[in-house]
């Protein structure tokens, strides 16, 4: 399955968490392209201009990358896509690549969260230099400001998530993303969720809609 949904709209916690209690992959392509930033690999230097100003990663770019990984023998028994697609030119990608290795893409899901709201969840989010863990300054602030919890190390707000970026990414979406809501709405595999409120609530509504396909 996909987690379709702007920046901010808690796809990633979802998906981590029901791709552990499912006993499936969980397919981050945001993680992906940032460790492949991170190590400095040819790929990643590629997609850092991009993801420094909030743009989307050309198609092809995130396209082998999918391929490849999709390919791999832990991906057989189920993924949940998290980021993935993000264009009408990636779906129709991802459906090439789904048939050549025999898988389907059963249900798609939406999480439907107002700006606002992405707005305060984006430019609050702070993260471990050394560690990587994440936290926010109003719903999950560090006990001692500006140094991680868990391993002490310095917490820092990424590029692509001042305000000003946040608002591109944001409008960057809407242009090139939420078309896919009606690509996969005539397919009859889009259900919606809200993705406000509780995290157990939101996981609870997950699992209602996507009940009969796993």
């Amino acid at each position: 399955m996909a987690f379709l949904g702007p920046p901010g709209a808690g796809k990633g916690t979802q998906a981590r968490d029901l791709a552990q209690e499912w006993g499936v992959l969980h397919l981050a392509t945001g993680d992906m392209l940032r460790e492949a930033v991170a190590a400095g690999s040819p790929l990643g230097r590629e997609a850092k201009g991009y993801m420094d100003q909030g743009a989307l990663v050309p198609d092809d770019v995130i396209i082998r990358m999918m391929g490849e990984r999709l390919g791999r023998a832990d991906a057989r028994p189920g993924f949940i896509l998290d980021g993935f697609p993000r264009t009408i030119a990636q779906a129709e990608a991802l459906a090439k690549l789904l048939k050549d290795l025999g898988q389907t893409l059963d249900t798609v899901v939406y999480f439907d969260v107002s700006e606002p709201e992405l707005l305060r969840r984006l430019t609050g989010r702070r993260v471990c230099r050394k560690c990587g863990h994440t936290y926010h300054l109003v719903s999950n602030p560090p006990k001692r400001a500006g140094i991680c919890d868990a391993c002490g190390g310095e917490l820092y707000q990424r590029d692509d998530d001042s305000e000003a970026t946040v608002r591109n990414r944001l409008q960057v979406y809407q242009r090139q993303t939420a078309p896919l809501l009606d690509y996969y709405r005539q397919r009859n595999t889009l259900t919606t969720v809200a993705g406000e409120g509780p995290v157990a609530m939101i996981r609870d509504a997950i699992r209602k809609a996507v009940g009969d396909v796993r």
